[in-house]
Formats: C-alpha cells, sequence, structure tokens
C-alpha cells in the first residue's frame, strides 16, 4: 500500500498548488490514499468548511489539523460530523469538538477496505497550548487502534506536529516498531532524513509545506525581515512566489503494518 502524506498547506497559493498537484500526483506516484494537513490553509492559519472542501473535492482523502485546528470557529460544525475525513490532534483538551484519530480505507485497488488510522500529536517544546503530554497520548490512542483479523498490527501513521526537531525524532523512535510511520510536521521546512528506524517504523522530522517557499515559512519574506530586523509591528501576509507540494511517500506491507520504504517528495507548481 502506498500513502502520500502532504505537508502543511499555507494560504490560498498552497490550496491552488495542491488542487493543480493531485492528478499529477495520481498520474506518477498511483497512491492508494492522499493524506494533507490543512490547519494553514485559510490566510496561513485556521480552516474554514468551504476549503476543506477544497481539499476534498481535490482528491484528499483525509485532512489533519494541528495547534491552529480550532483558529476560525466556522469548521467546528465539520469537525462535529463524524463521518467527515478530518481530525484534530488526539492532545488537545478532552472538551476540544472533532475526532481524535482520523480512520481512511482505500476504495479501490488492490487494498480496497483496507483500514488505516492516522494520529496527530501537539508538541510541548516551545509551543504554547493547552495540549497534553504526547508520548503518553499516543499510548492512549494506540489502545483505540486495534489489529484488523488476520493483521499482525494496525496500520497508524502518526503525524508529528512540533517546533522541535529533538521532540519528534525521539517520539519516533519511542514508537519505533509499534507504528507504521511518524512524519513530522509545523516547522514548514522539508528535512533530508526521511528513513526506516530499526524496528520498522519510518520516519521524517519535518514534510515541509505546500505553500510559497520565496517566504519565511510561507509569509511575506520583507514583512518577517523588517519585524526581526527592526521590532515594528508588521501584518505576516502569505507570501506568493516558488510554490511547491511538499510531503513523503511511505510504502508499506499491509499484512504485517510495517513499513518498507519512505521518501520525501516535492513537485514545483508553475
Amino acid at each position: 500500500m502506498r500513502i502520500i502524506f502532504l505537508g502543511d498547506v499555507v494560504g490560498a497559493p498552497g490550496r491552488q498548488g495542491v488542487v493543480r498537484t493531485i492528478p499529477r500526483i495520481r498520474e506518477e506516484r498511483s497512491p492508494d490514499l492522499i493524506v494533507a494537513n490543512g490547519e494553514n490553509i485559510k490566510h496561513g492559519s485556521g480552516i474554514t468548511e468551504e476549503l476543506y472542501r477544497a481539499l476534498r473535492a481535490a482528491g484528499v482523502d483525509g485532512v489533519t489539523l494541528g495547534d491552529h485546528a480550532l483558529r476560525d470557529r466556522r469548521i467546528v460544525p465539520t469537525l462535529e460530523r463524524a463521518d467527515e475525513p478530518i481530525t484534530i490532534p488526539f492532545n488537545l483538551p478532552a472538551r476540544s469538538p472533532g475526532q481524535r484519530i482520523l480512520k481512511l480505507a482505500p476504495a479501490a485497488g488492490s487494498w480496497q477496505g483496507t483500514g488505516v488510522a492516522v494520529v496527530t500529536v501537539l508538541g510541548r517544546v516551545f509551543m504554547n497550548g493547552p495540549s497534553d503530554e504526547p508520548f503518553g497520548a499516543i499510548d492512549r490512542a494506540l489502545e483505540r487502534c486495534p489489529a484488523a483479523p488476520g493483521m499482525a498490527r494496525p496500520i497508524v501513521i502518526v503525524e508529528a506536529h512540533m517546533e522541535a526537531t529533538a521532540e519528534k525524532i525521539a517520539l519516533a523512535h519511542y514508537l519505533d516498531g509499534r507504528v507504521t510511520a511518524v512524519v513530522g510536521s509545523h516547522t514548514h521546512v522539508p528535512t533530508a532524513d526521511a528513513r526506516l528506524l530499526p524496528r520498522g517504523t519510518a520516519f521524517i522530522t519535518d514534510m515541509g509545506m505546500c505553500g510559497p517557499y520565496d517566504s519565511v515559512i510561507g509569509r511575506d519574506k520583507e514583512a518577517v525581515v523588517t519585524h526581526m530586523s527592526a521590532g515594528l509591528p508588521t501584518q505576516f501576509d502569505v507570501a506568493s512566489g516558488d510554490v511547491r507540494v511538499c510531503g513523503c511517500q511511505i510504502d508499506l506491507d499491509p499484512l504485517t503494518g510495517r513499513a518498507v520504504a519512505i521518501e520525501r517528495v516535492e513537485w514545483g507548481v508553475g
């Protein structure tokens, strides 16, 4: 089975890039599932139902969210519908609206109907917010992801939505051999360390973003430089240049739940 996981979709450039690139992804990579983090799709922070629908219409099978999941409250009714393939981080407060585990299954192909669970956890290092400790949270999540009959273990993809590289790597080693893959997001910069860990879990520190790379992590570079160099309050608009669609490809054996390969993927959007 092949899963394409796309990093944070940033603003209109990121959304338009994903919409334009999905047909190419399907032609070149033949994925069974495509997942994308949509928490930055609304002007760089948050998501609305309309923008969620745009990703789904483009061919994204499931949408994850991060620390900006609830930035725009208009998404709440969508999050509360159990049949929508969109999920909030597992370790947000218990009263936060939304599913905590994204359950997907390919609609066609050799592995049609095979269940895949996607769980996002927020980091605590250098991040402010009301999230619980992620290591214990993911233990609780795995208790809710049993293996299907005839399978050695479940197919579980963990998205580490974290600021600190060390926290992502530590979580990956903590979960090595227990989940199919741990993929990092949030920092918007793709890393060159995609690999299989010793016990068979695929890992990459950060998938990068889907959005404008002629920027400072998606924001207008001149505005950010002015703010950082002069200390002046500045509005950080989403940039527009050098749009790329970045993520990772995970190949796995559905019978064992183990990853067999992972690689970083990137498409330029002309």
